[in-house]
C-alpha cells in the first residue's frame, strides 16, 4: 500500500514508530486501540525517556533504544518523526522489503475530510499560519458552517481529532521541509512564503530542501507564492496555472506578468492591499490597520489573505489586523527599562528572519545572535547587522562563524558596529543590558536554531524574558 486510506487496515500490522516525540503520543494510543503491534525506536535511553516507557509498555508497546535504534527494521509500516531522515539507518532496506514509510502528519492528511490550507517556507510560516487560522475561525463562527483547526508545527497534533472533522471544516497546517520530505498530498490551497538557505545540516543540499518545500502542493492545489523571492518566483514560472502571487513591491496586476489560467495577484498601492484576477481589482486591507511592525509582517498578511481570499469576508481581515498582537517569541515586546526596549524574537532561526526583525525596529539596536549550527551561510546576516545594528553580542555554537562573516563584510566598521562575544546565554543578556543606552532596543534575534543550549526556541525565548524581567 502506498497510503493508509482505511485506518482499520492497521489492525494486526507491525508498526515501528521512530522517535517518541509529542506528536507521536496520540499515534501510539490510536495504533494500540486498533490492534496494531507497536514498536517504538528512539535514540534516547530508557532513563532519558522516563516513565512514559512504563506506561507504553503496560499498553503493549515494545522498545528499541540507544545509538543503533534504526538497525534491523523488519516491519509493515514505519512512522517517521520529522527530524529523522527517510534514508537513515535500515529504513531504505525496510522499504525495499515492502514496508510503508509514512508519518503521523501524513496519516492525518490521508484520513481527514477537512479542507487543508497548508503553509511552508523558510520564514514567516508561524505568523502566516496563525493569521490564516484566525481568519477562517472568525468566518466559520460567523456563518456557523464548520470549525477551523490549526496544527502541524503549531498547536497540538490533529490525528486524534480527524474522526470528528467534516467536509465543512478547515485544517490550517504549518509544515516544515522535514515533514514534507515524503509527503504526497494535494491540499485545496497551499502557500510557500519564501525559500532561502536553511537546515543544510540536515538536507543533502539546497535542491533537496527546495524539492521538499514543493511537496506542499499537488496538481489541483491553488498555490500562493512570493513574487519577490527568486526560488518561489521560479516555481511560479514552472507552474503557470492555479497560482496567486503576492508582492510588497509591485503595484498592479500587470507588473506580475501572469499568463496562465486561474491566476491572481496581491499587491500594495497607496497604502492599500489589493487583490486582482487581471480583470478587476479590489482593496482588501489598509496597511495602516496592521498592528504588527515590519514589511515582513505585511507580507505575512498578504500570504494569509491570498490563502483565504473568497472564503473570508473582507471586514474580518481588518478586524484581525487591528487587534492581533503577534505570535509569542516573534518580535515580542518584553518590557522597557531605563529607556531601553527589550524584544524577544527567539523564533528567528535564520538570517533572513533576523534581517526582517531588524528592519521592523526603528532606532539603534543591540542584537543578541548565535546558536545551533545548521551549516547555513551568514553573509546576509552580516550585511543586515552592519546596516542596522549598533552592537552585536554573539553567543552559542555559531558565534565564531557569525563573527567571521561580520569581519569579512565590506560594510563592517568597528567604529560603527561593536562586536562582543559571550559564550554563556545569561552573560550575553546581561551584557546587552550593560551596553544599551536610553532610546535603544535590545533584540534577541539569534538567526540560528536553539538546540546547542535549549530544547527549542520557546525555551530560549522564555529564558530571555525571565532574565530581562529579573533586571
Amino acid at each position: 500500500m502506498k497510503k493508509i486510506t482505511d485506518i482499520n487496515n492497521l489492525c494486526g500490522k507491525r508498526c515501528d514508530i521512530l522517535g517518541l516525540g509529542i506528536s507521536n503520543l496520540p499515534l501510539i494510543d490510536m495504533l494500540i486501540t486498533l490492534g496494531a503491534r507497536v514498536t517504538v525506536r528512539d535514540k534516547k535511553s530508557r532513563a532519558e525517556l522516563g516513565e512514559i516507557c512504563d506506561r507504553a509498555e503496560a499498553a503493549g508497546v515494545s522498545f528499541i533504544l540507544g545509538e543503533r535504534y534504526l538497525d534491523g527494521m523488519d516491519t509493515d509500516v514505519i512512522f517517521r518523526s520529522p527530524g529523522i531522515r527517510p534514508d537513515a539507518g535500515s529504513i531504505p532496506e525496510a522499504i525495499k522489503n515492502g514496508a510503508l514509510l509514512t508519518s503521523e502528519m501524513e496519516l492525518f492528511l490521508s484520513l481527514t475530510k477537512a479542507n487543508i490550507l497548508a503553509i511552508t517556507g523558510s520564514d514567516g510560516k508561524t505568523t502566516t499560519t496563525t493569521l490564516t487560522h484566525l481568519f477562517m475561525k472568525k468566518q466559520l463562527e460567523r456563518s456557523s458552517s464548520g470549525n477551523a483547526y490549526i496544527g502541524g508545527n503549531i498547536g497540538k497534533p490533529l490525528l486524534s481529532e480527524y474522526a470528528e472533522m467534516t467536509e465543512r471544516d478547515f485544517a490550517v497546517l504549518e509544515l516544515s521541509s522535514f515533514q514534507l520530505m515524503t509527503a504526497d498530498f494535494s491540499p485545496s490551497r497551499a502557500a510557500i512564503t519564501n525559500v532561502t538557505p536553511n537546515h543544510l545540516n540536515w538536507h543533502i543540499d539546497m535542491e533537496e530542501y527546495i524539492q521538499a518545500k514543493k511537496n506542499v502542493f499537488g496538481e489541483d492545489t491553488l498555490l500562493v507564492l512570493n513574487a519577490e523571492n527568486a526560488i518561489t518566483a521560479r516555481i511560479a514560472q514552472e507552474r503557470q496555472n492555479n497560482i496567486l502571487l503576492f508582492s510588497s513591491k509591485k503595484k498592479s496586476f500587470a507588473e506580475f506578468s501572469l499568463s496562465g489560467k486561474n491566476v491572481g495577484a496581491i499587491f500594495i498601492r497607496d497604502g492599500e492591499i489589493f487583490y486582482s484576477d487581471g480583470g478587476s481589482e479590489k482593496a482588501v486591507l489598509s496597511v495602516s490597520d496592521i498592528k504588527l511592525p515590519g514589511t515582513h509582517n505585511v507580507e505575512n498578511y498578504m500570504t494569509a489573505i491570498a490563502l483565504t481570499y473568497g472564503l473570508v469576508d473582507k471586514d474580518i481581515y481588518t478586524e484581525v489586523a487591528k487587534t492581533f498582537g503577534g505570535v509569542e517569541h516573534r518580535l515580542e515586546f518584553v518590557r522597557e527599562l531605563d529607556g531601553v526596549r527589550y524584544y524577544n524574537s527567539s523564533i528567528d532561526s535564520s538570517p533572513t528572519r533576523t534581517a526582517a526583525a531588524l528592519s521592523a525596529l526603528a532606532g539603534a539596536k543591540v542584537v543578541i545572535c548565535g546558536g545551533y549550527d545548521k551549516n547555513i551561510p551568514f553573509d546576509t546576516l552580516a550585511e543586515a547587522l552592519c546596516g542596522s545594528a549598533r552592537c552585536v553580542i554573539l553567543t552559542g555554537a555559531t558565534a565564531e562563524k557569525i563573527k567571521k562573516a561580520l569581519l569579512d563584510c565590506e560594510r563592517y566598521s568597528p567604529e560603527i558596529l561593536t562586536v562582543i562575544e559571550k559564550p554563556d546565554f545569561a552573560d550575553a543578556v546581561a551584557e546587552a543590558r550593560a551596553v544599551a543606552v536610553s532610546g535603544e532596543s535590545v533584540l534577541l534575534s539569534p538567526a540560528c536554531a536553539s538546540f546547542d543550549a535549549f530544547k527549542n526556541f520557546e525555551a530560549r525565548g522564555n529564558r530571555f524574558k525571565a532574565l530581562v524581567n529579573s533586571f
